[in-house]
């Protein structure tokens, strides 16, 4: 099920009676940002790119993760994240995110962001 929040989707799913929210990359890059009181130009000047080319990043209008795969590290790195849990989807939204590994279930606090 999709569910609209602002310019980005969020894709929702149960398991077992919990509701997860999966970001998608656009929304990580904007929360992150709004965490690190920072504006996209800061950003884009971190990332040494053009404000422009950060907001299509932020409104999901292009996806970080089909561009070149240094402009995305360059942004990644601006924000504070790792690339690699970046690129392994380990920074969530919520409080706590409910996920499966394995057999067994897991809990994610909002910390990673």
């Amino acid at each position: 099920m999709d569910v609209m929040k602002g310019a980005n989707t969020m894709r929702a799913g149960i398991l077992d009676g919990f509701q997860t929210i999966i970001p998608t990359a656009a929304a990580v890059l904007l929360k992150k940002r709004q965490m690190l009181r920072l504006t996209q130009q800061e950003i884009a000047d971190r990332a040494k790119i053009t404000l422009r080319q950060y907001q299509r990043l932020e409104s999901g209008e292009r996806s970080i993760l089909a561009c070149s795969f240094g402009l995305a590290c360059r942004v990644i790195e601006a924000l504070d994240m790792d690339v690699s849990k970046f690129y392994h989807g380990d920074y969530y939204l919520e409080e706590e995110v409910k996920t499966m590994r394995g057999k067994g279930i897991a809990s994610r606090k909002k910390s990673s962001i």
